[in-house]
């Protein structure tokens, strides 16, 4: 997609997903890497050297009255993400917000409550659903009628919480399903159509012993999903499409391919070059997000959205 205007982008955070971000905005024509933020300024400057940034900031309102940015995105730690919404949510400048926003539901709808109480334009980066393998196979079911089954596979250790956050590694460790199993079952709503009408578990989570989870999930377009969680174990993360005539496969979820009916092989499909270059699904939802903030059109998904998927992991992980 050809974007014809300037589009300034600014930055809150200065981490790893701050550097992947950085890396696919900066690919885009007419992109402009305005100014960036971190609480720690010398991770923010780093990063405004190695990117050409010239504004590095020590508040957010001052990022957004020195940038006017169009656009600005958020790649805060989990706990941080209310509080750093929520001072965006007092500037006009559309919002990117790294997933998950909020760390659980309560945290996901009071970060939604301010977003409409200030009538602002939020977006969640669930990238995965800008993957060449995941824009393939939509295409391609799209062309196919029939109920979708859908199945995804999950596999999640709450102890790389202790590895992975530098802070509040307890809050992270209870609420995992939400920090990192979002990135697998938003799945479920991509390829199923219409509205979750029926959530039933198999094998119902367990908090005290986490374990095998398994659960059903019924759409209102005759569609349905089987969720497979393996806490605490080895297992893959993919998911799979079936109908009467195909069936699709992602695993790993970069990476699709097909099988017909009456065949026994599965078809590759190669990526898009974008998904070999930068941090998969991130070049791809980099534009969406520029088209949204220009007010073009796009199907980057809306705070609303991703709350939805929020209250499908609360529904599978019910004890």
């Amino acid at each position: 997609m050809a974007i014809s205007e300037l589009c300034k982008v600014a930055f809150i955070g200065a981490g790893n997903m701050a550097r992947e971000h950085l890396k696919a905005f900066k690919d885009i024509p007419g992109v402009i890497l305005s100014g960036i933020y971190s609480r720690t300024h010398s991770k923010a400057e780093s990063l405004a050297t190695e990117f050409g940034i010239d504004i590095v900031c020590d508040s957010i309102q001052e990022l957004y009255e020195q940038t006017q940015a169009d656009l600005v995105v958020v790649t805060v730690t989990e706990p941080a993400m209310n509080m750093v919404s929520r001072a965006c949510f007092e500037f006009s400048w559309t919002v990117l917000l790294e997933k998950p926003a909020g760390y659980n539901v309560p945290d996901a709808e009071s970060i939604l409550n301010a977003a409409k109480a200030k009538e602002r334009c939020v977006f969640v980066a669930l990238n995965r659903r800008f993957l060449s393998s995941t824009r393939t196979v939509l295409a391609d079911l799209d062309q196919i009628e029939g109920s979708r089954f859908i199945k995804v596979q999950d596999q999640e250790d709450p102890m790389i919480a202790y590895a992975l956050t530098t802070g509040e590694p307890e809050l992270m460790k209870a609420n995992w399903m939400y920090v990192n199993a979002i990135h697998i079952i938003d799945f479920l709503r991509v390829f199923g159509r219409g509205k979750v009408t029926h959530v039933e578990p198999v094998i119902a989570w367990n908090p005290e012993k986490p374990g095998v989870v398994i659960c059903r999930v019924d759409f209102d377009s005759g569609d349905s999903g089987l969720y497979e969680g393996i806490w605490d174990g080895p297992g893959p993360w993919s998911v799979s499409v079936s109908l009467p005539s195909k069936r699709w496969e992602m695993r790993p979820v970069e990476q699709a391919a097909f099988q017909l009916r009456d065949e026994r092989r599965l078809q590759s499909i190669t990526p898009h070059d974008w998904d070999q270059s930068f941090k998969p699904g991130f070049r791809l939802q980099a534009e969406m997000a520029v088209c949204a903030a220009l007010g073009k059109p796009t199907d980057l998904p809306t705070l609303a959205d991703g709350f939805e998927t929020m209250l499908l992991i609360n529904q599978i992980f019910k004890p």
